[in-house]
């Protein structure tokens, strides 16, 4: 399998290393362009084998599968850099969720789909969110989902859930990484205890706490249940914390769709916006 990158930015290099780490795919199998070429000729010297190009068109060419790690806004004019490139046996993959597949469908002959990955994919973990046009088989998805299965999770979801299932599985890890912050702050804040000893038990305990959620086969109501005891002091702290964060991650959910709608409005003027002008 040959796979193409455009975008070698913050997600687009974190997938490649990771493909590579995992033993997904040699270096010699990926071909990678980015605006700032400099990016991808370091991925290059990282990886020796891959292919650093310097246009999209190359990077895109004879490819089984194109990842795009672009900017939202920078979709369509990389599509109509490559279109005419793409042959209907490829499959172009979006990894960012405002731009949409009948979008990207319109713009390409070739398959289109599109991968929500998150930042734990780096440490071969977590999910990879799977969305698929019209024009891929169950072929095309047992294929890139073999290929996301040495990563990550691979889960099939439906387009109208792209905003909710990011925000648990890409947003996620920045808001428990905040509020585990908040918790060791204050620990230190409150007792005195070393910052660096503090952090090191809370990041441990949130990762035996996934280890039980996941391989343990516990739920979070589980959990709770399991560590608390009636009128102890774990239980009396988890009611302190209910009645404080009532409705925060009702708010949170609505400021990320609040977003992810003026994001999707952005990108469908930058799609339509010469056929707008001439009409």
């Amino acid at each position: 399998m040959n796979i193409g990158f455009i975008g070698t930015g913050s997600m687009g290099s974190l997938l490649i290393d990771s493909f590579i780490q995992s033993g997904a795919l040699l270096p010699g199998q990926i071909k990678a362009a980015n605006r700032s070429f400099t990016k991808a000729e370091s991925l290059a010297t990282r990886h020796p084998g891959l292919q650093a190009v310097t246009s999209n068109v190359e990077a895109a060419a004879d490819r089984d599968i194109v990842f795009l790690c672009v900017k939202p806004l920078d979709y369509k004019k990389v599509l109509d850099e490559i279109k005419a490139s793409m042959q209907p046996e490829q499959m172009i993959v979006s990894i960012t969720s405002p731009v949409l597949l009948a979008q990207l469908e319109e713009c390409v002959p070739s398959k289109v789909a599109k991968v929500i990955p998150s930042i734990t994919n780096y440490t071969l973990s977590g999910a990879s969110l799977c969305i698929y046009g019209s024009r891929t088989s169950e072929q095309d998805h047992r294929r890139l989902e073999e290929l996301l299965s040495h990563i990550s999770q691979p889960l099939r979801i439906e387009e109208r859930y792209t905003r909710i299932v990011s925000d648990l599985s890409s947003c996620g890890p920045a808001f428990f990484a905040y509020l585990l912050q908040r918790f060791v702050d204050a620990a230190v804040e409150e007792t005195g205890i070393d910052h660096d000893e503090a952090v090191t038990l809370a990041s441990n305990m949130l990762l035996g706490t996934g280890k039980l959620l996941t391989e343990g086969g516990f739920t979070p109501l589980e959990l709770q249940a399991r560590v608390s005891v009636p009128g102890g002091i774990t239980a009396q702290a988890l009611q302190m914390l209910d009645h404080e964060l009532e409705g925060v991650f009702n708010r949170l959910v609505r400021t990320t769709h609040a977003k992810y709608n003026e994001d999707v409005q952005k990108v469908t003027a930058a799609f339509y916006e010469e056929k707008i002008k001439g009409s």
